[in-house]
């Protein structure tokens, strides 16, 4: 009897998109970050997040490209290692691993403050963060441990709540006919965007798409993959760009233009709150309140999903222990890399608790710094790697697809790397032996990863030559149904 796999043809391009858009976590980023690039870029940050957007879909024209070409469940370290050979791809591999797991369990420290916040603001209660973020270990983990289709579905519920709640702010601004001085498309002059402060915003851009491309993590999972991975993907970056811009030019109008900057700067936690309060009702400020927390839980298990789907991955690969290979025989998910990631979480914020680090200041910012960073510098090295696989191969893809946006992306995502990392205060509030820390953090995993693969090539050398190689199995089928006892 053969091992049990991961449940083929299970998500749609819907189901994909949902894991996508709720880890970059919508509501979060529009209430706790945009004030921040308000005061930083003054009207004309809605044009940054289009910008990031534009830049990260020029990237994704390569990325889905290359992936009708490459049939792994690695994402990015098989398109990397396509593209620069094998000792990168591993250490691209590390990078990944880094990133996911910086991006999601910082945001265990976030859990618990706007926990704590929002108990405070409704019902006057003092809630210490830490039993929160270890209960949020706790659910997470049970979404992980459940069948892939579960996951989507709460997902889902979770992303429309938190959209929702967007949305009908904009729709209160927009009925209202926005402040005294009534609504205008000013933010998009250029006037108005080439400003000093717009690389600060762009840096607070990019840091909202963190997680688009995971996208590929899901192929074995997808319903036709060639099709739904590349809409997904699509789909995500689109929707999360416009968002972004519509929601942060609406929270404009409702203040004006000429008053939103000393706004956001006199309470930017607030900013949001007191707006939906002005044009929609305090309830909706309430409810806002609640949908952080679960916007903050549909990012966790978004990115729990993925990361374990990427331990999977190298266990069976053999660059990671064997055991994190299995798969649940009923559930079909990597519950084993779901426990050790959790594990691994619970580590790190008990680690931060015992310090008397603040919870969203040192475990959020700190911890996610260097996993955005990691992000951001693997679709890097996946758009270099797009421009040398499809030199090596032949090819009937067009120049636009394999050369044009491939290295017009390699060109916007070096400088944005430069601007994040140059900005990297904006997002830690870290004195700069810190900031260098962090930031180093990236290279030196590069590093130890090309010292992970000299050793494996000398030492295995048959894990080493099979790395990110073709799966052997069979195409994708037709899906598998899903027993009623996952569902």
């Amino acid at each position: 009897m053969s091992a049990p796999t991961l449940r083929r043809g299970t998500l749609g391009t819907a189901d994909i998109a949902f894991f996508v858009i709720s880890a970059a976590a919508p509501l979060t980023v529009m209430a706790g970050v945009a004030p921040v690039a308000l005061m930083l870029g003054g009207i004309g940050a809605p044009v940054g997040y289009l910008l990031a957007g534009i830049t990260l879909a020029v990237f994704a024209v390569g990325f889905t490209t290359m992936s009708r070409h490459v049939r792994s469940d690695g994402a990015f370290y098989a398109y990397i290692t396509r593209g620069f050979g094998i000792p990168v791809g591993i250490a691209a591999a590390l990078i990944a691993m880094l990133g996911y797991n910086g991006m999601e369990i910082g945001v265990y420290g976030l859990l618990g403050s706007a926990t704590a916040d929002t108990s405070h603001a409704l019902w006057g209660i003092d809630v210490p963060w830490l039993p929160v973020s270890l209960l949020g270990l706790a659910l997470i983990w049970y979404g992980g441990f459940r069948s892939i289709d579960f996951g989507a579905k709460v997902l889902g519920v979770l992303l429309v709540a938190e959209t929702g709640i967007l949305v009908l702010l904009a729709g209160g601004v927009l009925l209202e006919g926005g402040a005294s001085e009534g609504l205008s498309l000013s933010s998009f002059s250029p006037g108005n965007v080439l400003v000093p402060g717009t690389a600060a915003v762009l840096a607070c851009a990019f840091a909202a798409f963190t997680g688009f491309e995971s996208t590929v993590i899901y192929r074995r999972e997808a319903r036709n993959p060639e099709r739904t991975v590349p809409r997904a993907t699509y789909i995500a970056v689109a929707f999360l760009g416009f968002f972004y811009a519509f929601v942060v030019w609406a929270v404009i109008q409702a203040f004006g233009e000429e008053k939103v900057v000393q706004a956001a700067a006199d309470d930017p936690g607030g900013l949001f709150f007191s707006a939906i309060t002005a044009y929609v009702g305090p309830w909706a400020a309430d409810l806002m309140h609640i949908l952080i927390v679960t916007s903050v839980l549909a990012s966790l298990l978004a990115f729990h999903n993925a990361i374990n789907r990427y331990a999977l991955a190298l266990a069976e690969e053999g660059v990671l222990p064997a055991v994190l290979g299995r798969v649940h025989p009923r559930h079909r998910s990597p519950y084993v890399a779901g426990a050790a990631q959790t594990v691994l979480g619970a580590v790190v914020v008990i680690g931060f608790a015992a310090a008397g680090a603040d919870p969203y200041a040192q475990l959020l910012l700190w911890v996610n710094t260097p996993g955005m960073i990691g992000l951001m510098a693997l679709q890097l090295l996946a758009a270099v790697a797009v421009l040398l696989f499809f030199r090596r191969i032949p090819h009937g893809e067009g120049a636009l697809r394999t050369v044009v946006a491939p290295l017009a992306a390699a060109v916007l995502l070096t400088g944005a790397i430069g601007l994040v990392s140059y900005n990297v205060e904006l997002f830690t509030g870290a004195s700069t032996g810190v900031n260098v820390l962090l930031v180093s953090l990236v290279p030196a995993v590069f590093l130890l990863g090309l010292l992970l693969a000299r050793r494996l090539k000398r030492r295995r050398p048959e894990v080493y030559a099979s790395f990110a190689a073709e799966p052997s199995d069979a195409p994708e089928g037709p899906p598998e149904p899903a027993p009623a006892a996952a569902l």
